[in-house]
């Protein structure tokens, strides 16, 4: 599978090669450029960045530190394999961070921000009607983004929250090229937004961590199709 950094080279003005390398590795692992099991070589990922090898040496063993790619018996590594324990962990990981966040985010949202992510929801329930499923993602991706810059200045607790998204985003993508997970993803948005403007917290949160469970349960229903 063609991955996108054999269409850009990365540039070493702005940031470092050694960094630049691995977020662009990371995040074609994490969008799912690779397949699983895909072999990955020192070799062919220096050619495609345009980088040396010893740069993408230190990535790939970065990588495998974080698990997401193993080692080969001959040379190289490959993408791994989550299995359905390391999937669930990584949902219930996401809830446990996003029903935290949405508590802070209930406090101090405004009326623009809202207004914003009901805005979404309508372009999403549009993209529903016209069975274009890559938009709803966008539109889902983006719904988050929005709730999660309200709360950028704890910079700390943001980044944790992107880099587990990132993560999860492999697994929805997925799921939400069928048509009834993206309604009941939209509906689970409005329910959201629902509660946000109540300003209720308790319910923010229990509206949230459900929101996340039926998107760990449609995950795995849709690893056990493929």
């Amino acid at each position: 599978m063609q991955n996108s950094t054999a269409k850009s080279k990365i540039s070493k003005k702005s940031t470092p090669v050694r960094e630049s390398t691995y977020n662009n590795l990371k995040s074609d692992v994490l969008a799912g450029r690779f397949n699983p099991g895909e072999r990955l070589t020192e070799e062919h990922l220096a050619k495609s960045m345009g980088v040396s090898r010893t740069p993408v040496r230190e990535a790939l063993h970065k990588l495998e530190s974080e698990g997401l790619i193993k080692p080969l018996e001959s040379r190289g590594f490959s993408v791994a394999r989550d299995s359905r324990e390391e999937m669930e962990d990584l949902f219930d990981i996401r809830a446990a961070l996003e029903g935290y966040a949405i508590r802070l985010i209930c406090d101090c949202i405004t009326a623009e921000s809202i207004a914003v992510l009901e805005d979404l929801i309508r372009k999403a329930e549009d993209a529903l009607k016209r069975k274009k499923l890559d938009e709803i993602f966008k539109y889902n991706t983006r719904f988050h983004d929005v709730l999660h810059d309200v709360i950028s200045h704890k910079s700390r607790f943001h980044n944790l929250i992107a880099d587990t998204r990132k993560y999860v985003l492999r697994y929805r993508k997925d799921s939400l090229q069928y048509l009834t997970a993206a309604r009941r993803t939209i509906d689970g948005h409005k329910k959201i937004v629902l509660a946000i403007s109540l300003k209720n917290p308790d319910l923010c949160e229990r509206v949230m961590r459900e929101h996340v469970q039926e998107a760990k349960e449609e995950a795995l229903h849709t690893m056990l199709e493929i």
